[in-house]
This record gives structure tokens, sequence and C-alpha cells, in this order.
């Protein structure tokens, strides 16, 4: 039997919290007890947030932060704990799609972006909350991606997917290395979610000239025909950071309506 509220007492950091399923999910925690800090790289999305959470009588504190720049980092982590005392649940969800084009005509910079946004933001945002974690052990859940993955078909995201892959891989080192601290770690791989990410995303024209077609059979999403929901990805991290999942970790769980399997 569930309870009713499963987080209670918990505080909850949340990155890229300002929207999609970083926003979907800071509310649903806060629903469901946790004191949330909400970090987001945008002050007026995420503090919108925070007025949401409390017209409904929740908890929340806003922290306007890259995530790539640690120093802005662990000024949002004092703030939680100066607050609250602790901090039991960090949800590493911030990124970017970044630049899609070929290989030969992305720069450097362009490369260098996406991988510090997606990789060594997860990276630090993971790192400066291992002293608060290991006080009394936690959850930690990393937003990765079916792609670098399951799916290598999603042409000129070879800084995207190579992020993503290194988010799994490094997923797996932190769970073993954390495991002694009752601190665990696991990682969502989403599919098609319908969020506004593709507002991070920068198509270069000859991409056309790498793009191999691909015929995908009538409903390339067999599950629910069309992308998932923010709400539904939530769902799946409550799971994660709540005490149900007390002897999971090191694990990536795929949440795409099946469409990675036919990809």
């Amino acid at each position: 039997m569930l309870s009713e509220k499963r987080l209670n007492h918990k505080v909850a950091v949340v990155t890229g919290a300002g929207s999609g399923i970083g926003r979907a999910t800071a509310l649903l925690m806060a629903e469901h007890g946790a004191k949330m800090l909400l970090i987001d790289i945008d002050r007026d999305r995420v503090e919108k947030v925070k007025d949401q959470i409390e017209r409904k009588g929740g908890i929340a504190l806003a922290g306007n932060c890259d995530i790539s720049q640690p120093e802005s980092l662990t000024e949002c982590y004092k703030q939680a704990v100066e607050h609250w005392g602790k901090i039991d649940i960090v949800f590493a969800n911030a990124g970017i799609n970044g630049t899609k084009a070929p290989i030969e005509t992305m720069e450097l910079e362009e490369w260098d972006k996406t991988i510090n946004t997606n990789l060594k933001g997860t990276f630090a945002t993971v790192k400066y909350a291992i002293p608060y974690l290991k006080e009394k052990g936690g959850s930690i859940i990393i937003t990765s991606s079916i792609n670098g993955n399951r799916v290598y078909t999603s042409f000129g995201f070879s800084a995207y997917s190579t992020a993503k892959a290194g988010q799994v891989a490094f997923m797996k080192m932190a769970a073993l290395e954390l495991a002694k601290f009752q601190i665990r770690v696991n990682a969502i791989c989403p599919g098609a979610i319908a969020t506004n990410i593709d507002e991070t995303t920068f198509e270069k024209p000859e991409l056309k000239e790498v793009t191999i077609p691909i015929e995908y059979p009538e409903g390339d999403q067999p599950l629910a025909q069309g992308p998932g929901q923010a709400s539904q990805v939530a769902q799946l991290v409550l799971f994660l950071a709540s005490d149900e999942s007390s002897h999971i970790t090191g694990t990536e769980v795929y949440i795409d309506g099946a469409e990675s399997l036919i990809h």
C-alpha cells in the first residue's frame, strides 16, 4: 500500500525545474510532501513554478543557476541546506538538445556547449550534492535519453547522443561508488515527450547531406500513438526518489512507449 505522501519530510532538488519534465516532477514531488529546491537557468520560469507550488500549500525555494558553472550550483545547494538542514533527493534533469549538424561541420564550440551542459552539468550536479547526501543517504535520478543508449538514428545528434550515453555510464559508476553511503543512483531514458526542449535545438542546413532516409512502421510510438507526457515521466521519477525503490540502483529505465524498440 503506497503512502498518501511518498516524500514527506524529504528535501528534493530538481534542475531544469522551470519547464517540461523538471516542472512536472517538481510539482508532483511537492504534492507528495517534499520541500523543493527548484534550479533553472531561466529565473522567471522557475519563480512561476515556485509560486504554483506555494499556492497549493507546498514549500519551495527558487535557484537561478547554470549547471555547467559549479559555483552557482554550490550556492544553490547551500541555500537549501541553510533553510532545511539537508538534501535527500537530487533530480539531475537540466539539459539541452544543442546543435544538430554533421560531425564534419559541427564547430568545437557547439560540441563543447552540449557536452558541458548535459554531461559536465550532470557531473557537477551530482558531485556537489554528495557531501549532503552522505549524511543520511538518498536518491539521485539523472535524465538521460533513448538517444545514445538504444537509438542512433537521430542524425546530427552526435554531441547530444554522446552526452546521453555518458550520463548512463556515469550513473553506473556513481551507483557503485556511492552504495556504501546508502545513496542510490539511477537514470531515466525518455523517448519523445511533449516538452519545449526543441527551443534549445539549432539545426544546420547541411544536415540533410548526411541524413539517411528511414521508414518507420505506421505509428512509430506504439503505446500512446504519440509523444509521452511530462506528467508520466514525473511519476517514474517520483518512484525512483521514494522509499518504494529502496533496492534499485545503477539502473536505466526506459520510458518511451516502446518507441525505441522499432527505431
